[in-house]
């Protein structure tokens, strides 16, 4: 910002005006981004605002005003420079240079009152010089869409970016073989980060290991701050940035969500979960779940997405090798499936009612559950909400109780898995005391809420508001998912 905006908006009214913004990204130079102008729009409702996310900022929701988040992120007054960021990836394996952001770009990045450094990224504010032809705007269904997205995952425990607002924008725009034109939006979405993999591997295929290596300190300046002063931080970084993707991996399968498009565009440098596309929650068990049309091989499919993200480490290695030594990242990324089975472990366990249990116990308990749900087909979802549900002392005194009030499970003696399902977890209760009963009661409700986000969840708030303009059923089920109800 110049000197002069910045003093305007000391005075402004408007609280996201007057915020800190800071240059971080910006200072890097612009090898990285491009300035680029937003789209001036024929037309602003606010559609969603995340007043949850506004204490982050340090700002009270009760101060901040609708209007001031159409003037800042659907007019766009007030600031500049934007930038749109540079990046090439593999897509669904293929190398693409014809990438970067093409239909958003870096708004602003302000510190948070918890002293970490926050994305203001927009999604469908118009062309750039990556648009590749097309519009650079976002449908109103892709905005809702991504809404949900991220709520339901942040409070499902999943490392996520989460959307800050969403304004309806007026204009009207044709997608695919749609046979009627849809209505268009702006998002912002608030994030750790929006440098990406492909960030990375754009300037390895540039040849051009000094910027590689600019941004790699700038990376772990601001993201990684507890290594920066380690003497092999460069080997740290790495080390833990598959960490936190093995675990981003384990976060998604444990809540039985398909990303559906793990390009290397698509990986947050973080190790954060952003950018969904056609995502979905599984409806039930299935290995093979394909979220996206055009997965037409199964690339991304559910039971894949811990390998995909594990491939797309070791592409990453490629750029990074300029700065780090091979036998360096070999030893992190080794340690992938380690922190990936740990991590997965954990989350199911607590979605079975255990913080904790003796490694025999939890690896069989897991192993009955997950051969259960995937030979009967029980709902996912419905499947550990009933278990809370029905949570009982009485599961103590004989297998045959164990969920015996559900009506989603086999009776007994109809399937043999469950039986042993059965047989094993009261052994299990009766091998601890009876006041964990009360802790294991509490784990399971707060680990399996009964709003699950599956399609026909989505297409019914859509419905309701592409047919009535309706949009209570979507705040109703936003708040449904933020109360872990």
């Amino acid at each position: 910002m110049t000197l002069a905006q910045t003093a305007n908006n000391k005075n402004s009214s408007n609280p996201f005006l007057c915020l800190n913004y800071e240059s971080a990204f910006e200072s890097l130079g612009d090898d990285y981004y491009d300035e680029v102008a937003a789209e001036e729009f024929p037309q602003h409702i606010l559609r969603w605002r995340n007043d949850a996310l506004l204490p982050r900022l340090g700002l009270d929701p009760q101060v901040v005003k609708d209007e001031d988040f159409i003037t800042a992120f659907g007019k766009f007054e007030g600031r500049k420079p934007f930038l749109a960021m540079r990046y090439h990836g593999y897509q669904f394996g293929e190398y693409n240079r014809l990438l970067g952001d093409g239909r958003g770009f870096l708004y602003g990045q302000v510190r948070g009152t918890d002293g970490q450094l926050y994305d203001f990224g927009t999604k469908g504010s118009g062309r750039t010089p990556y648009s590749r032809g097309g519009d650079g705007l976002l449908t109103l269904k892709g905005g809702v869409r991504e809404v949900l997205a991220a709520e339901a995952l942040h409070h499902l425990g999943v490392r996520s970016s989460r959307c800050l607002t969403m304004i309806e924008t007026g204009l009207s725009l044709w997608r695919g073989d749609e046979p009627s034109p849809t209505r268009s939006s702006v998002m912002v979405r608030m994030s750790s980060s929006h440098i990406r993999f492909g960030t990375f591997e754009r300037l390895h295929y540039l040849q051009r290991p000094d910027l590689t290596q600019k941004l790699l300190d700038h990376v772990i300046k601001e993201y990684y701050q507890d290594l920066d002063a380690q003497e092999n931080k460069y080997a740290l970084f790495y080390a833990e940035l598959v960490k936190r993707v093995a675990e981003l991996a384990a976060q998604w399968m444990a809540a039985g969500f398909c990303h559906a498009v793990l390009n290397t565009d698509n990986m947050s440098i973080t190790g954060e979960s952003f950018d969904y596309g056609p995502y979905a929650f599984i409806p039930h068990y299935d290995p093979y779940f394909i979220a996206a049309y055009f997965d037409y091989y199964g690339r991304y499919c559910y039971i894949n997405q811990p390998t995909v993200c594990q491939l797309n480490l070791e592409m990453l290695q490629e750029p990074l090798k300029a700065i780090i030594e091979k036998d360096d990242l070999n030893f992190g990324l080794a340690k992938f499936n380690e922190y990936y089975q740990a991590e997965y472990a954990s989350l199911m366990l607590k979605k079975l009612g255990f913080i904790e249990l003796p490694h025999p116990q939890a690896k069989e308990l897991l192993n009955l559950t997950i051969e259960f749900l995937g030979n009967s087909k029980v709902g996912y979802h419905e499947f550990f909400y009933e278990m809370a549900r029905t949570f009982s002392a009485k599961w103590r005194d004989e297998p045959g109780f164990v969920m015996n009030t559900s009506d989603i499970v086999p009776v007994p003696g109809a399937s043999g898995i469950f039986d042993d399902w059965c047989i094993l977890y009261h052994k299990i209760l009766n091998d601890l005391d009876s006041d964990r009963l009360e802790t294991i009661a509490q784990t399971l409700a707060f680990y399996n809420p009964k709003t699950a986000l599956l399609r026909p969840v989505i297409e019914s708030i859509w419905e309701a508001i592409f047919q009535e303009d309706n949009w209570q059923p979507f705040y109703d089920l936003v708040k449904q998912i933020q109360s872990r109800q």
